[in-house]
């Protein structure tokens, strides 16, 4: 569609939208050729073919369309003069049809930094559990987490059959997409990492006494398990998460009524110069619990150790 008049942050999250789905399909056309491309960044770190043109769809279609904005990709610096087939110059005219909240119609270009994680829990995507993987892009006003993206290319339509869901929020809106359901009062259910535990993770999972522990991929997978009514909370007290990993899926939930910080009960910041990784952990809370009671009963040898990293 042509460039509309809307306000910026509102054409971001509109092209933020359909261009995380158009990653989608990238995710699962390279998932169908069985050549993965594996690169290993690091310990329990790999990265894919789908990772990098993922990241090269998002980050090229998003430059092309907001020059000026900020935009920080898990992946690092990608090639910005790629095929015109990974170039999405749609905005989405259904999110368009909202009206923009007054607290973000006039926020300038250099007050905004947009944060991409193309393919959000890599190591399941490898193993076949497709169903956590997730396409994060989140957008920051100053230091602030306010708009997010998070798209399931693997999700099932019950009803259609058809493949991958996209959901929205940004604060001061609310969400799209979906309608979040709460999780069972006669429970308290907490979901964490799959495959990044250690004792002090346990210790703090422990401390939460909960009644189930969901061990899942991906942080924006484990949000979703929040917003889904699986869970009560995600509890991860440890340094594994960088900002990429958390900005969209903060905004999403805090536009439904949760809370997402660190381990401390601080919000992280998202601010063009900050440091990548959130090492004080992430404890994050769904819009019925309370998120300062579950801070509280973190253990003083868990915040020594998070604070001592």
């Amino acid at each position: 569609m042509a460039f509309t008049s809307a306000p910026l942050m509102m054409r971001i999250m509109a092209s933020s939208i359909s261009s995380a789905r158009r990653a989608g399909v990238i995710i699962r056309d390279i998932m169908k050729t069985g050549e993965l491309g594996i690169v290993d960044k690091g310990k329990d770190d790999p990265q894919t073919e789908a990772d990098r043109t993922a990241q090269q769809c998002i980050v090229a279609s998003l430059t092309k369309l907001f020059p000026s904005v900020k935009i920080i990709g898990e992946e690092g610096a990608c090639e910005l003069n790629v095929a015109k087939e990974l170039i999405v110059t749609e905005l989405d005219t259904e999110f368009l049809k909202n009206k923009c909240p007054d607290e973000w119609s006039n926020v300038p270009a250099e007050d905004l930094v947009i944060w991409v994680d193309p393919l959000d829990g890599t190591s399941e995507y490898t193993q076949g559990f497709v169903d956590h993987v997730t396409v994060l892009i989140g957008i920051a006003v100053k230091n602030a987490a306010v708009g997010g993206v998070i798209h399931q290319p693997y999700y099932k339509n019950s009803s259609t059959g058809e493949l991958g869901r996209t959901i929205w929020g940004l604060r001061g809106l609310g969400i799209g997409g979906f309608t979040p359901k709460d999780a069972p009062s006669d429970k308290f259910i907490v979901t964490t990492t799959r495959s990044h535990s250690n004792a002090t993770v346990q210790c703090a999972l422990d401390a939460m006494q909960p009644t189930e522990v969901l061990r899942v991929g991906g942080a924006g997978y484990k949000v979703l398990q929040l917003l889904e009514g699986k869970a009560h909370a995600y509890v991860f007290a440890s340094a594994g998460c960088k900002k990429w990993d958390t900005c969209a899926p903060e905004a999403v939930l805090e536009a439904a009524g949760g809370t997402l910080t660190d381990m401390l009960g601080q919000h992280y910041v998202y601010h063009k110069d900050v440091e990548f990784p959130n090492r004080l952990g992430v404890l994050a809370t769904s819009r019925t619990e309370s998120h300062t009671k579950l801070v509280e009963r973190i253990p003083h040898n868990v915040r020594e150790a998070m604070q001592s990293k």
